[in-house]
C-alpha cells in the first residue's frame, strides 16, 4: 500500500521558490532543498523527480501566481502611465527592502537558466510575452485616448517597460543605489 503524502505540494513549492530565489538552481545542494523544504529525500524524488523538475514546478507556480497578479494589475489600471510608475516604484521599494537580495525569480531563472536550458528559456519567454502583451494593450488604449505620447509605437514601450523592470531588478541584486533607480524611473516615465 504506498503512502500517503503528508504535505502540501503548493506549501512547498513555495519553501522552493524562496530557496531558489536567494541560492539560485546551482547554489542550492540537494541538502540545501531538503533541509529548507522539510521533506526526506525519497519524498522529494517521489514527488517532484529532481531538483531540476523541483525547480520548474517552482517556477510554474511562481509564474501563475506573480505573473497573473502583474497581468491583471495591467488589465484593471485606468492610467497605465500611473500604473506602471507605481510598479516601478514599487521594484524599487521591494528591492531595497530585500534584505537577502533575493530579486525576482522569473528574472534569476532568465539569466541563470535560460541560456542553458530550452524549456526553461521558453517558459521565461512566455512570462516575458504574457506581460508584454498586457503592456502593449494597455498602452495602445491610452494611446488612443490622449493619455499617453504616441511617439513610439505600444509594442516597443511594452518591451522597453518590461526590461526596465527586469533591468531594476538585476540591478537591485547587485547593490545599486537609491540615486540609480530614481535615474532609470525618471527617465523611463520621460519616454512615455
Amino acid at each position: 500500500m504506498a503512502r500517503t503524502k503528508e504535505f502540501d505540494t503548493k506549501e512547498v513549492l513555495e519553501k522552493a521558490v524562496e530557496l531558489f530565489s536567494c541560492k539560485g538552481y546551482n547554489g542550492a545542494s540537494m541538502q540545501d532543498v531538503v533541509d529548507c523544504l522539510g521533506l526526506s529525500r525519497s519524498s522529494l524524488y517521489d514527488t517532484f523527480g529532481d531538483k531540476r523538475q523541483l525547480y520548474l514546478e517552482a517556477l510554474k507556480r511562481y509564474k501563475q501566481q506573480n505573473t497573473a497578479a502583474v497581468v491583471d494589475l495591467i488589465h484593471q489600471s485606468k492610467d497605465i502611465k500611473s500604473t506602471i510608475r507605481e510598479m516601478l516604484l514599487t521594484a524599487v521599494q521591494e528591492s531595497f527592502q530585500d534584505q537577502q537580495r533575493k530579486g525576482c525569480f522569473m528574472v534569476n531563472t532568465a539569466v541563470e537558466m535560460a541560456p542553458h536550458d530550452p524549456e526553461f528559456a521558453r517558459l521565461v519567454q512566455a512570462n516575458m510575452q504574457e506581460v508584454e502583451n498586457a503592456f502593449c494593450e494597455a498602452i495602445k488604449n491610452s494611446q488612443s485616448l490622449g493619455q499617453m505620447s504616441a511617439v513610439h509605437e505600444p509594442r516597443s514601450l511594452a518591451r522597453f517597460i518590461f526590461n526596465t523592470i527586469s533591468g531594476l531588478r538585476v540591478a537591485a541584486k547587485s547593490g545599486a543605489d537609491k540615486k540609480v533607480f530614481d535615474d532609470i524611473i525618471n527617465v523611463t516615465m520621460s519616454v512615455l
